[in-house]
């Protein structure tokens, strides 16, 4: 029974809701263990890096559990929810089922394998040092050593023969010059390894047991300086803040994800901004105008629409400032298309969804995407989709009552035009100082795409078309 009850649990990850996401937090569930749930329900909400996305289950069941409360940032692909699709009801409280056989005690282990193949073996002690090359049971070779070493040592052959036992447990064979040349250097023979003829002792060996010896008696040393740690700085002191009077906010979310887009556009394309005012007052006639006419009915009509429809025309009369910059390939990617990108502050931060395909699209067809954009983003529902491939972006800084700004660019888009505020300014117009509805336009754009002729032409098509909107007819 337990095991049919396992089978029928089906574990729901957390998906990719993005481009290449790694993580989400859970802002909300929408069920309690115990609710039966049906393929397509949305079941929590989750806020990944680019914005709040609503999960559907894949499968109809009852809700066993849920493994991370509110406020949890999981991972890509780990089980947040585990549904019964069986239908069995969720128990109040699970425990760990026990296994079904007991598990068996640890064998003891056996002896290790002795290792067959040639130049391995079984070490149970240090190395010890090389035997003389003398063959075992060889006699006459015995001897005749013994004879090489009394001749070496002053002796005569007979008198060296009584002494033939004597030789394997006497003094090393070594020349007189190589025992003076070890006492000088302070070396015993019989610590030393031959590979002279017949197991003799060569100048060569006793200099290598010098080596030996000095190597063995600096290893200790290492070894004690290798076991005290480093010195390691004391950690310093926790930062402090009066709680009373300041409050700490987690960066996580869109804020995270805004603010590593921000710093890396910042760093990696070589921002330059231009200005210009420019007197707005027959744009803001003509919204009026549009404001009443019955094609627009039902529609949002403001100065940002015909401020969009103005930059898009000016991307047109200047293809190349709709360009990206490709790293990898080291070339310049001219787009024929324009997704043109709305910056949007909202309760969880700064989001730039686009417009797809706005350069194709009629006044009416824009100012309804427009209002939908701004709709979606306020309540929250901007999908991963919405923000992805942006081409070029409008700030709207004038709502906050801002002159205008250096806005940075939108990463791996080409250029963001802030419009600041509207308001009546003294300004000379035929001739006359007169108040007029005035604004002032900052377009930042990538030096590596855009060089200061074509952008001072985007900007300046810009302002000619808000100072005169009759060029959205001439211009088109």
């Amino acid at each position: 029974m337990t095991t049919m009850t396992n089978a029928s649990v089906r574990e729901f990850k957390m998906p990719d809701v993005g481009e290449g996401l790694t993580e989400a937090e859970i802002l909300k569930w929408y069920v309690q263990p115990g609710d039966t749930v049906t393929d397509g329900q949305v079941v929590c909400e989750v806020e990944t890096a680019k914005a709040a996305v609503e999960l559907p289950i894949p499968y109809d069941g009852v809700v066993r559990a849920l493994h991370f409360p509110e406020g949890t940032t999981v991972d890509v692909g780990t089980s947040i929810i585990a549904v019964d699709v069986a239908g069995g009801a969720a128990p109040a409280e699970e425990a760990p089922a026990a296994p079904a056989v007991p598990a068996a005690e640890p064998e003891e282990k056996p002896a290790a394998r002795q290792p067959v193949l040639v130049g391995y073996g079984v070490a149970t002690s240090s190395t010890r040092r090389r035997p003389r090359k003398q063959a075992p049971g060889d006699t006459a070779g015995r001897q005749a050593a013994v004879a090489v070493q009394a001749e070496l040592n002053g002796h005569g052959a007979t008198a060296a023969a009584p002494a033939a036992p004597a030789a394997p447990q006497g003094r090393p064979l070594a020349k007189p010059p190589v025992r003076k040349l070890a006492k000088d250097l302070g070396v015993d023979l019989a610590t030393v390894t031959p590979t002279g003829p017949d197991g003799v002792i060569t100048r060569e060996d006793v200099h290598a047991a010098v080596t030996t010896a000095q190597a063995q008696a600096q290893a200790p040393a290492q070894e004690q300086a290798a076991a005290v740690p480093a010195a390691v700085p004391a950690p310093s002191a926790p930062v402090s803040y009066d709680t009373a009077r300041e409050t700490r906010v987690p960066v996580k979310g869109v804020r995270k994800a805004t603010a590593a887009a921000m710093v890396g556009s910042a760093f990696t394309a070589p921002h330059v901004t231009e200005f210009v005012t420019v007197d707005v007052t027959r744009t803001m006639k003509l919204v009026e105008e549009l404001k009443q006419d019955k094609e627009f009915a039902g529609l949002r009509v403001n100065p940002l629409l015909l401020i969009a429809k103005a930059l898009l025309v000016a991307i047109r009369r200047n293809p190349d400032v709709n360009a990206s910059w490709d790293e990898a390939a080291q070339e310049i990617v001219v787009k024929h298309y324009v997704n043109l990108g709305i910056a949007a502050a909202t309760p969880r931060g700064l989001i730039v969804p686009n417009i797809k395909d706005a350069h194709a699209k009629t006044l009416p067809q824009l100012a309804e995407s427009l209002g939908e954009l701004v709709s979606t983003a306020r309540e929250g529902r901007t999908s991963p989709s919405a923000m992805q491939a942006g081409t070029v972006t409008i700030t709207n800084v004038g709502v906050f009552g801002v002159d205008t700004g250096t806005p940075i660019l939108n990463p791996g888009e080409s250029a963001i035009l802030a419009v600041g505020a509207i308001k009546l300014q003294p300004w000379v117009h035929k001739g006359k100082v007169k108040p007029r509805q005035v604004t002032t336009l900052a377009l930042s754009f990538d030096h590596r795409l855009v060089d200061g002729e074509l952008g001072s032409k985007v900007l300046a098509d810009v302002a000619a078309i808000l100072e005169n909107p009759k060029r959205l007819i001439t211009w088109a």
